[in-house]
């Protein structure tokens, strides 16, 4: 008989150790820096290195990195990670994306005709990267999951799209005008998902270096804990296992997860998927694949489940058991 609670499976139940570890909610506010991002709303004009260098300058930390360049001329979602947030970066920059993008039509073209055209794009299409682009100028498969024009007026097309990572829209909006025989451009874009990181998080720059103030000269924490987000929600859209704390610790030197090290497993766990690795504090340990499905992880005695691919937590929050054998 499977044990099921909400959408996970319990493997083992166990109890977390108050003395160990911290809820993300009630970090100290500079861990609650250090392994947060914020999500700025990125202005025209600045490129993303640039911002990302501010946001370093504003909140005094040594590191910082973004999921997903956005040209100069482009705004929108640019989530910038802090410190031992930064790991994630490489996870998240391979997450789906969503813009809203003004196209411009070279010649007139019937709206019925437009439409049309637009479906034909949805699915895997090949891109050759821009001239102005940081990758090698490769022939590359990228997949449309989703075009909705939002309103056609004279030859401005607004359109969301919804597209795997590396995606460039600039050339979308090219092959589109090639194909409809007129000849099309990019006029605007704005980036307004990436991975489930939506406008709704967006700060500003000057939102930022405000809260950031009155915290530093006024001691007030609650407008820098709104506006910094905890690392554990940038990757809330994953699959997850949930650990005992014996297990973290031995994950954080290196180990793969054990099926023993198991307490909970989400029900949409996949085999060769990515999944994120949880302490009972809803810490996030580290990043993986999944080499098995849940039901199967729930079956099985012994052996790895999760290839270990990235740890997130530092070594020596929770005990050591592992090293007692």
């Amino acid at each position: 008989m499977k044990l099921e609670i909400g959408n996970f499976y319990v493997k083992d139940e166990a109890q977390t150790d108050e003395a160990y570890g911290c809820y993300p909610a009630k970090r100290p506010i500079e861990e609650h820096i250090r392994k947060g991002f914020v999500c700025i709303d990125k202005p025209m004009g600045p490129s993303s290195h640039e911002v990302v260098v501010w946001v370093r300058k504003i909140l005094e930390v040594e590191k910082t990195g973004h999921a997903g360049t956005l040209d100069p001329r482009v705004t929108g979602v640019l989530p910038v990670f802090i410190e031992n947030a930064t790991k994630l970066v490489k996870f998240l920059q391979e997450s789906g994306k969503e813009y809203v993008c003004l196209m411009r039509l070279h010649g007139d073209v019937k709206k019925s005709e437009i439409e049309r055209v637009m479906k034909l794009f949805i699915g895997r299409i090949y891109q050759k990267p821009p001239l102005k682009s940081a990758v090698k100028k490769r022939l590359r498969i990228r997949e449309i999951y989703k075009i909705d024009v939002l309103e056609i007026e004279g030859r401005d097309v607004l359109f969301k799209v919804e597209t795997e990572s590396g995606t460039y829209i600039r050339k979308l909006c090219r092959d589109i005008g090639e194909v409809l025989g007129v000849g099309a451009h990019m006029q605007e874009l704005r980036r307004t998902k990436t991975g489930n990181l939506t406008e709704d998080l967006c700060v500003t720059l000057q939102d930022l270096l405000d809260a950031y103030i009155f915290w530093k000269e006024e001691r007030e924490e609650k407008y820098l804990r709104e506006i910094i987000k905890p690392m554990e929600l940038a990757v809330a859209d994953l699959p997850k296992i949930v650990v005992k704390d014996t297990a973290v610790d031995a994950i954080c030197h290196g180990a793969d997860l054990s099926v023993k090290g198991i307490a909970y497993i989400e029900k949409n766990v996949q085999a060769n998927k990515i999944v994120a690795i949880f302490t009972l504090k809803n810490e996030l340990v580290a990043i993986g694949r999944a080499l098995f499905d849940a039901e199967d992880m729930l079956k099985m005695n012994k052996g790895i489940a999760v290839d270990v691919q990235r740890v997130v937590m530092e070594r020596g929050i929770y005990p050591s058991t592992w090293k007692k054998g």
